[in-house]
């Protein structure tokens, strides 16, 4: 009996260090990772712009596209405000010889403290960046290399009121 008390204190010692740490950390971050494809800005456009809706719906969140210039830049926001986490991406789309580069910037927020530590320590904030442009290399077939551009946690004066 004393070694189940001894397990549940040392997980409630973890979860309380998780939730401490995440505390400390800013609600806001930004992360933007870009990659070169071989296709031309039209293929990257069709493939990001959603073609044309002005909602949709992944992995049971639901978005708001916000700005939308053809083959050069598409804007999208959590809609949903229920989350424990939001912000919005920007897909910016730069024409190269031969292809094309695509940068995807996240300015994110991630309310809960213990989301906020996840986020930050285990998962990295650049995870779901990397997932979608991996996805979007897939499906042209093609093999791409994912470069940092920028991952930082927001200053003081740029984090959002509390919820």
């Amino acid at each position: 009996m004393k070694w189940v008390w001894i397990i549940l204190g040392s997980l409630a010692a973890i979860v309380a260090l998780m939730a401490t740490s995440g505390a400390l950390l800013p609600v806001s971050h930004v992360a933007a990772r870009r990659a070169r494809f071989r296709q031309g800005p039209a293929a990257i456009w069709t493939a990001i712009s959603r073609n044309g809706e002005k909602t949709f719906r992944e992995d049971d969140v639901n978005y708001e596209v916000l700005a939308a210039v053809p083959e050069r830049r598409f804007v999208t926001r959590i809609a949903d405000r229920n989350l424990p986490y939001g912000g919005t991406w920007v897909y910016t789309i730069d024409p190269e010889p031969g292809g094309s580069f695509l940068e995807i910037e996240e300015r994110g927020e991630v309310y809960n403290p213990i989301f906020r530590f996840i986020s930050r320590f285990v998962m990295g904030h650049t995870a779901t960046i990397d997932t979608s442009l991996r996805a979007l290399a897939k499906r042209f077939g093609e093999r791409i290399v994912i470069e940092d551009v920028r991952i930082e946690d927001a200053r003081a004066e740029d984090q959002p009121a509390a919820r």
